[in-house]
């Protein structure tokens, strides 16, 4: 499979991406329409792993007042999990915060997906919190 990750451009590319998350946070996971797409949507830099034409996994990075950048809302179709396009989409999106002068991304891992995140160099900070219904860990990682 020829997978590669672009940042999201058009309209019919965001609504695909916007799809995916529906099917993911929204059917899969029972968040709420509201809690999935949020004020930081508007602001944040989102990518989207293609399979031929279709978008098969997605995320978004964006950064805080505070100057802390965030990843986040990855997102991989299911029939497609465990193919490594969630590290696709990983590597994309670290890389667009270093090129905007990030040194670090930090992100809220569902716990039961810590390990892929550690095995992308992330390191768990604190406890596990409660987030949109479902256990979450704040992760982070040094860049360069």
């Amino acid at each position: 499979m020829n997978t590669r990750v672009k940042l999201v451009e058009t309209p019919e590319e965001w609504e695909a991406a916007c799809r995916l998350r529906e099917r993911v946070f929204v059917l899969e996971q029972g968040a709420t329409h509201e809690e999935e797409f949020d004020e930081f949507d508007a602001d944040a830099v989102h990518a989207a792993a293609f399979a031929d034409d279709e978008v098969v996994g997605t995320g978004r990075m964006f950064t805080l007042p505070t100057g802390e950048t965030l990843i986040g809302r990855m997102a991989v179709e299911p029939a497609m999990r465990r193919e490594g396009i969630g590290g696709l989409v990983l590597d994309f999106l670290e890389g667009q915060a270093a090129l905007r002068g990030a040194t670090s991304v930090t992100l809220h891992a569902q716990t039961y997906v810590t390990a892929f995140y550690e095995r992308h160099g992330y390191v768990t900070r604190g406890e596990p919190f409660m987030e949109v219904r479902i256990e979450h860990i704040k992760m982070v990682k040094r860049l360069g």
